[in-house]
Order: structure tokens, then C-alpha cells, then sequence
């Protein structure tokens, strides 16, 4: 839960932030010069791809939550029974270990969700985000395919 409240309050700052930075640009188009329009314009164009990335981020928030869901009704969400550094960090040999589980698991069930989605959380546990996110979109991918 407080992941979500955090997730929507940056989601309402960076909001306000496009609202100003447009509202910048418009001023800059009104002056009317050529340097003014052309630094208008491109001021425009921050908030439009601010506004794509908040929206494609909160669709992929939205699904994996959604398989969540799903996988926590079946009993097959990963548990999460990691050791932890004194800091409270994931030790890295235990990452590791459920990481090589998870994807021998996905190598035998290429085709099930479950499997992408269990190995998404392993990534995510061994701090690479980068491939995290392509398993949990190969994941959304294959339970939306299957419906």
C-alpha cells in the first residue's frame, strides 16, 4: 500500500510539473518571435513525453499488479524468505540462488506466465530492474494472450 501512495503522489507532482512546464511553452509560443515559437516548441515536447512515460509506467504498474493478484489467489506468489544484510538489503548470494531456480523453472515452462512473473521478482531481488521489467512484460504478454 505504501508503494502505491508513493507511486501516486509522484505521478501528481510530475503532473503539476508538465501543467508548468506546458504553460511555459504556450508563453514562449505567444511571444511570437522565431526563437521564442522554436523554444516553445521544444518545451512542448517535454511534458508530451513526460505525460506517454507516466502513462505507459502506470499501464505496466497497473497489469503486473493485476497478475499479482492473480498469482497471490492460486497460492504461487513467490515468498519472500530472502536473507538480509543488516541494512535490510537482499543478501546477494541468496538473490542468486532463487535467481538460478527461477529460471530453470521458466526454461521448462517458457510459455507460463507464472514462471516469467516469479523470475521478474528474482531479477528484481538480484537489482537488475533492466531485465525485471522484460520478464514481467513477457509475463503480462503471455497472460494477456492466453485470455
Amino acid at each position: 500500500m505504501r508503494a502505491k501512495i508513493t507511486y501516486l503522489i509522484t505521478a501528481a507532482v510530475l503532473v503539476v510539473y508538465f501543467v508548468l512546464v506546458g504553460s511555459r511553452g504556450v508563453m514562449l509560443l505567444q511571444q511570437a518571435t522565431p526563437l521564442t515559437v522554436t523554444f516553445g516548441v521544444a518545451v512542448l515536447i517535454l511534458p508530451v513525453i513526460g505525460i506517454w512515460f507516466l502513462w505507459k509506467n502506470t499501464q505496466f504498474v497497473t497489469r503486473a499488479n493485476r497478475l499479482a493478484a492473480e498469482l497471490e489467489a492460486e497460492g504461487g506468489l513467490p515468498v519472500d524468505d530472502l536473507a538480509r544484510t543488516p541494512g535490510g538489503r537482499i543478501d546477494r548470494d541468496a538473490a542468486d540462488r532463487v535467481f538460478a531456480l527461477r529460471r530453470a523453472e521458466t526454461e521448462r515452462s517458457p510459455d507460463d506466465w507464472r514462471c516469467w512473473f516469479r523470475l521478474a521478482v528474482a531479477y528484481h531481488d538480484a537489482r537488475d530492474t533492466p531485465r525485471a521489467r522484460k520478464a514481467m512484460q513477457r509475463a503480462i504478454t503471455l497472460r494477456e494472450s492466453a485470455r
